[in-house]
């Protein structure tokens, strides 16, 4: 069963959240970061991406840039930006998004965990970036992003959290991008003591939805105090990293869609005639064509939409891997009529986040910069679960979680 913790969150004052509050590390690039933080100084742009504030020809995984986003937290504390708090406190984090609402229980996962397998993955991870995540953790002595996790529902912390929200949040902030993000404290000790105790007891996994990268690099770092402790006892603060913890019931995956270069070689003609072998293939026009369900699929090319349906015997249903569309995608176009044999080192495709919208690939297309565009149907959470429980990773590129967890509204300390 799974361990979550309680800790004494650094956190902005009241006044200052709606600055404070930042995108994540990995969904903007330096550039984007320093324009966005231009005239805020407590943006925590200035510690999750510290090269803002340094020459921007600088190597961005260097150990200066690391050394920045230290000073900078140490900074937002002693100017009284952020403060500790003297308890250690579970939080819920809510995020409103397209009229729906999301409710994450905030506190430490197990370093433990993740090594055991209590913490599943569905996707595999880059060296170099973990070992770029696990400087910034090494450096700053903190977890100063969350990691997005998901959990299969309990109606016992539901209620437990349905509960906290009947008081008014500490945090009521809505972004540029329209998103409502609020934070609530639990500090009871009798309600804290139980919640640990409901995830002891009742919640079996925990799933890493967003964050694999932080994940990985939390768990490394912990791994590596431990090891250099000779009065290591296991209560820590580095045996445990930030997290916010959703029930899987609440969490909307939205598509991720694939733009390609050329048909290597083949015309649209031909290239639709091979498609005829695994897909019924229906002409949609020149309006915007969206997936309705499972299997099937939208084409852009040459102006126009097409439903591509996938034809019985294209895909294993009893193989968690097998049904996904990626891989009717992958194994039925891309691979033997594109010769795209590998998805991360190919520099004829490229992936494009549902969040854009369709309007983004017909852009991509009608520039001439890509040759045709793919729309899949978004997987569900069942079968990312059901992928991670039977340890499997799945193909690169599927899962698009939005709305994304702002940064700088909890940090965790590894300091005791």
């Amino acid at each position: 069963m799974s361990i979550l913790k309680p800790f004494k969150g650094i956190r902005p004052i009241p006044d200052l959240a709606g600055k404070i509050a930042s995108r994540p590390y990995d969904v903007l690039n330096s550039e984007e970061a320093r324009e966005e933080a231009k005239g805020n100084p407590y943006t925590f742009l200035h510690v999750a991406k510290p090269e803002i504030d340094l020459d921007p020809k600088i190597d961005t995984h260097t150990m200066p840039v690391y050394l920045k986003a230290k000073e900078n937290l140490e900074k937002m504390i002693s100017e009284g930006w952020m403060v500790q708090d003297t308890q250690k406190c579970f939080y819920v984090y809510a995020q409103t998004m397209w009229g729906t609402t999301q409710y994450g229980l905030v506190g430490g996962a197990a370093v433990g965990d993740y090594l055991n397998g209590i913490i599943k993955k569905h996707e595999l991870t880059r060296p170099d970036k973990e070992e770029d995540r696990m400087n910034h953790v090494r450096v700053a002595n903190a977890n100063a992003e969350p990691v997005f996790f998901a959990y299969r529902d309990n109606a016992k912390i539901d209620a437990y959290v349905s509960e906290t929200i009947q008081q008014g949040p500490v945090y009521d902030v809505t972004t540029s991008d329209e998103v409502n993000h609020k934070v609530w404290i639990i500090n009871n000790e009798k309600t804290i003591a139980d919640i640990e105790q409901i995830f002891a007891d009742e919640i079996k996994y925990l799933y890493v939805a967003d964050g694999h990268h932080r994940t990985a690099a939390a768990a490394r770092v912990g791994a590596e105090l431990k090891k250099n402790n000779p009065k290591h006892t296991g209560n820590e603060e580095y045996n445990f990293f930030l997290s916010v913890n959703f029930p899987a019931s609440q969490l909307r995956i939205i598509d991720y869609n694939r733009v390609v270069k050329d048909l290597n070689g083949l015309s649209e003609t031909e290239f639709l005639a091979k498609l005829k072998h695994s897909f019924d293939i229906q002409e949609k026009g020149t309006s915007e064509y969206r997936p309705e369900k499972l299997h099937d699929f939208s084409l852009y090319l040459g102006g126009k939409w097409y439903k591509l349906s996938a034809k019985e015997g294209t895909f294993d249903p009893k193989n968690p891997i097998g049904v996904l569309d990626v891989t009717i995608l992958t194994q039925e176009v891309l691979e033997p009529h594109l010769n795209i044999m590998d998805l991360r080192r190919s520099d004829r495709i490229d992936f494009v986040g549902g969040i854009r919208g369709l309007s983004e690939l017909k852009k991509r297309v009608d520039s001439g910069e890509m040759k045709a565009a793919f729309a899949l149907f978004p997987v569900s959470m069942e079968q990312l679960m059901t992928i991670a429980d039977n340890d499997l990773i799945m193909p690169p590129k599927v899962t698009w979680f939005e709305p994304k967890l702002r940064s700088g509204l909890l940090v965790h300390s590894l300091a005791e």
